[in-house]
């Protein structure tokens, strides 16, 4: 490498800095289009000294960077600058797979406080409901139900398992929401259920159901695409933590849900996942098929991930029940990772307590997660809620301007018992947040950036990821240590606010909590609450939509529970959908 001339003026360094450096150091090659006189610049920096500056002057690039250092400043930041970039350049030449974690761990836990991590009381709801004579009962029917006829031997996995499997060849077409099914694999799952609860061998609520699994997580020699299309080829040779787990419980996998590329959004490269209320829609991403799945009824459960809304959007927009946990419960190993300090497995159902029942199966300790917590999970359908205390911000419920529904369900929730308690949600701004989203996801695929590879992703538009890694390797590094520090804040605020309350109610997009908790690693439940008239949202590349045209939607509220305290969260969540009662009505599409 050549090295720094200390006699570059200001304006040269601060162009080859502010504009040649960071496309350098984002390693994005031109395409094949007009020059544009920066093909010159190679990824080892050889050139940096005799690239043409760009029509830019140094006050410009300076007011750019939001940085304004004196010409003495900028002439002794020079001396010794090219040692830097060898470092990056000696970063750049490591092997990193998608697999590999940062030494940096996020943990949601602060220092010096005591958290109750649960002491394994499961106790489930009794389910007396007589096996159905109609088959789309049968498929529509919450996970604890079909636990119960199987266990009870009303109907056999194998019977269950091929009623899904005819739904599934129906309405996929339509709905684009597997991406990769298992008929075979399912079978043999299933007549391993059936002969051992024949001999009394009855492994629990899962055994015998089966499910869709979001196509992030290794299945081995099953294809695992990530829904994005450099890497449709991809075949594990082994199964993630959460397959051996759900394996373990006696789930049956029916195939691989489709999600949006590399967990963003409901575009993948077959296609769009469709929302079963409305098939001009897409269901929102980017557990996007494991939501329209579970809401046609072409599974018992489903598996999501969310990082920053991909459990609870898509549930909200296909009217089921989402449980996105606390942060570090669920294992990883073998999961697609987007960003380490965010990525979170969940189950996606039909009710509430089946979320339960998946989270039982799922919780607990993984080796292989820097991030894993050695946790217990409770849950008792017979809590007492006259003890819990449900804190809530009046103006969602109770301001002339809320929404009837909203006003409704504040009533409902009033009849449960709990204690209400008003509250008041942290008031940061809690936009800078994603600074360490960004650029986590960023190093997760700088493959796809340096190789030029993004370009195979079917969605290129500006807020799509192609350009949004292009865009986040110019973050400065101080900048992503700072949203992190601001992320302590968060933590703090928090804390702070579940020492008044055990559960917090509202809506699952506003007050920033959808943003601030996916953050502290705080668990939250989304569940239906009703109906809606809203405007039809077309989905991506969609055109049979007129404009303003609306239809009656589902409509879901938010909870979000302490760290660990999905027990709680769950039991003020079902006593909710008892009294809402809204779960009854299935989509026709």
């Amino acid at each position: 490498m050549a090295k720094s001339d200390p006699s570059l003026d200001r304006r040269t360094f601060l162009t080859l800095s502010g504009v040649s450096l960071g496309l350098l150091a984002s390693g994005c090659k031109p395409k094949s289009e007009p020059s544009t006189g920066l093909e010159e610049v190679t990824p080892e920096l050889e050139r940096l000294p005799t690239v043409e500056a760009p029509q830019k002057n140094g006050h410009e690039i300076e007011e750019l960077l939001d940085i304004h250092y004196t010409d003495t400043e900028w002439e002794q930041l020079l001396t010794g600058y090219d040692d830097q970039i060898d470092l990056l350049r000696k970063v750049r030449a490591l092997n990193h797979p998608n697999s590999l974690a940062p030494a940096q761990v996020f943990d949601p836990r602060l220092p010096g406080v005591k958290y109750n991590t649960g002491n394994d009381v499961f106790r489930l709801s009794a389910t007396p409901t007589p096996l159905p004579t109609n088959q789309e009962d049968i498929a529509f029917a919450p996970a604890t139900h079909l636990a119960h006829w199987i266990q009870s031997k009303q109907i056999t996995s194998l019977e269950l398992t091929e009623l899904y499997l005819n739904r599934i060849q129906l309405f996929n077409s339509r709905l684009q929401c597997f991406i990769t099914i298992t008929e075979d694999l399912a079978r043999k799952q299933a007549q391993q259920a059936d002969e051992e609860i024949k001999k009394g061998h009855y492994r629990g609520p899962l055994h015998g159901l089966p499910f869709g699994l979001k196509d992030l997580f290794d299945t081995q020699g099953i294809s695992t695409t990530w829904g994005a299309a450099p890497y449709k080829n991809n075949i594990p040779d082994s199964d993630a933590h959460i397959v051996k787990k759900l394996r373990d419980a006696g789930a049956v996998l029916l195939g691989k849900t489709s999600c949006g590329a590399i967990a963003y959004g409901d575009i993948w490269y077959g296609g769009v996942t469709r929302n079963p209320w409305d098939t001009r829609e897409g269901s929102s991403g980017s557990s996007a098929g494991s939501a329209s799945a579970t809401a046609a009824g072409l599974v018992a459960f489903s598996i999501g991930t969310e990082t920053l809304g991909s459990i609870v959007s898509p549930s909200v927009r296909c009217g089921v029940t989402g449980l996105r946990p606390t942060f570090g419960r669920v294992g990883r190993t073998g999961g697609m990772a987007l960003c380490w300090s965010l990525d979170k497995i969940g189950a996606i159902c039909r009710s509430v307590e089946d979320t339960a029942v998946v989270l039982k199966a799922i919780n607990g300790f993984d080796s292989g997660d820097a991030s894993s917590i050695s946790t217990e999970f409770d849950y008792a359908a017979d809590a007492d809620l006259s003890k819990l205390r449900v804190g809530y911000d009046p103006q969602f419920f109770s301001h002339e301007e809320a929404h009837a529904l909203n006003r409704e369900v504040f009533a409902s929730l009033k009849s449960t018992g709990v204690q209400l308690t008003e509250i008041k949600l942290p008031a940061r701004n809690a936009e800078p947040l994603m600074l360490q989203l960004l650029v986590e996801a960023a190093a997760a695929f700088e493959d796809l950036t340096l190789s030029n590879k993004d370009d195979e992703l079917r969605w290129q538009e500006n807020e799509a990821w192609p350009n949004g890694f292009r865009q986040t390797r110019l973050i400065p590094a101080v900048e992503y240590i700072q949203a992190d520090r601001l992320r302590r804040l968060f933590m703090e605020d928090m804390e702070q606010l579940f020492q008044d309350v055990d559960v917090i109610i509202g809506d699952n997009f506003g007050g920033g909590m959808l943003r601030i908790t996916n953050f502290t690693g705080h668990p939250q439940l989304t569940l239906p609450c009703g109906f809606m008239n809203r405007t039809i949202r077309a989905a991506f590349e969609e055109t049979n939509v007129v404009e303003g045209e609306t239809g009656d939607f589902p409509a879901s509220i938010g909870m979000w529970g302490s760290l660990f305290g999905e027990s709680k969260l769950l039991a003020v969540g079902r006593a909710l959908e008892k009294t809402l009662n809204v779960n009854s009505r299935r989509p026709s599409f």
